[in-house]
């Protein structure tokens, strides 16, 4: 197996397990392929680990295992990372009330480059760097062998894969009919894995959406970029007296208006094809209990951070300014890019312009299906906020 050589005094993240080898700490490039699983070792020839070499890439190798001794990556090893992923979620999730969920959460499961999500009979999976591609088919050998009857690759518009840009996203073997019906801690959704955002659905908010469920009995809740309306599902099952939902894509809102219709919950339930800030403009001060702002991640890349605070901030400016007395706002940032101190900082800045008293009744992140490395912060991208606005 080929070499990666770290320059001398840069193995020091390697040593504290973080899985992304820099260009900038690499001394010796290996003369290996993109994706090529090759040995990171220390200026001193000492073995750290193995991982995927992108040889194009600003992270030119992740680490998938820290070891100093010699390994066997045959089909048992990759296998052995989705059984102990699968056995992690059978203790996390009651299946008998929820049956979409995370299995595979890259780094977090110690298996970087690779996303799979659970829909019933069905595992979406992206493959996000060469290097898992080329072991695609243990992959998915892998999840056929957990029970999973449908597996669908999912291409990101984004990738870098040429093979998966010219085939595109597709069905292995046989197609679930969709949309899909699923259940999430007892509410039904339909999904539609081909057309959906990200691999169907937003299955990161899946407790943020039981918490806002808490708070919602008797309540008028505003729910912002709404898409298949998850947390307006979540408020009505609880017994809110009116809930709207907003989203500028008219296909999500039939998406909602359908997961609505499915379930039969009480209550009010109106929605609106607008764009979200337009809408916060027009409505009346004073009138929500409750409003929810989940936007779309606004900085993709580091470039974007200085727009995206702005839009944040707007965002929840606009948001204290409208909300009843006493009410509740959660607010999001699911941008990598903005950290959980940036973005209260942000919310922090809208909190003092709208000039109301504002407090942090809890801190919000992503489910434990979407576990976080301890060593690879840079998987807590999902950050929110409960405030209460006097």
């Amino acid at each position: 197996m080929k070499n990666l050589v770290l320059k001398s005094g840069r193995e020091r993240s390697l040593v504290n397990r973080h899985p992304w080898v820099f260009s900038g700490a690499v001394k010796q490039l290996p003369k290996a392929e993109n994706g090529e699983i090759v040995k990171v070792v220390t200026n001193h020839g000492d073995c750290l680990g193995y991982g995927f070499f992108s040889p194009d890439s600003q992270i030119t190798c992740r680490v998938f295992e820290f070891t100093a001794n010699e390994i066997t990556l045959d089909s048992h090893f990759w296998k052995s990372k989705l059984q102990s992923a699968f056995h992690l979620r059978q203790r996390l999730i009651r299946f008998e009330h929820t049956d979409c969920y995370r299995l595979i959460h890259a780094e977090g499961d110690f298996f970087p480059g690779i996303i799979v999500d659970i829909y019933g009979p069905v595992a979406v999976v992206q493959l996000l760097i060469k290097g898992t591609e080329r072991i695609s088919a243990f992959i998915f050998e892998g999840l056929k062998e957990l029970g999973y009857e449908y597996i669908y690759l999912k291409t990101k518009q984004n990738t870098q894969l040429l093979e998966q840009v010219e085939q595109g996203s597709r069905w292995l073997d046989a197609a679930c009919p969709m949309p899909i019906r699923v259940k999430e801690n007892g509410v039904l959704m339909e999904v539609n894995v081909e057309t959906g955002q990200k691999t169907g659905f937003f299955l990161d908010q899946r407790e943020n959406r039981r918490i806002v469920g808490n708070y919602s009995a008797g309540k008028k809740v505003l729910n912002t970029f709404s898409y298949s309306g998850g947390f307006s599902l979540y408020a009505l099952r609880a017994g809110a007296e009116l809930v709207h939902s907003v989203d500028s894509s008219k296909e999500a809102i039939a998406l909602c208006d359908a997961n609505v219709n499915l379930n039969q919950y009480g209550g009010t339930h109106e929605s609106y094809v607008e764009d979200v800030f337009d809408f916060l403009k027009r409505a009346a001060s004073d009138f929500y209990d409750i409003i929810i702002l989940d936007p779309p991640a606004f900085a993709k890349h580091a470039r974007a951070v200085d727009n995206a605070a702005r839009g944040y901030k707007n965002l929840n400016l606009i948001g204290f300014q409208k909300i009843r007395k006493g009410g509740l706002i959660f607010t999001y940032s699911c941008s990598q890019h903005v950290d959980k101190d940036l973005f209260r900082k942000i919310v922090f800045s809208a909190a003092a312009d709208s000039g109301r008293n504002v407090r942090i009744l809890q801190q919000l992140s992503q489910p434990e299906d979407h576990p976080i490395n301890i060593y690879h912060p840079e998987g807590e991208y999902l950050k929110g906020l409960l405030l209460e606005v006097e």
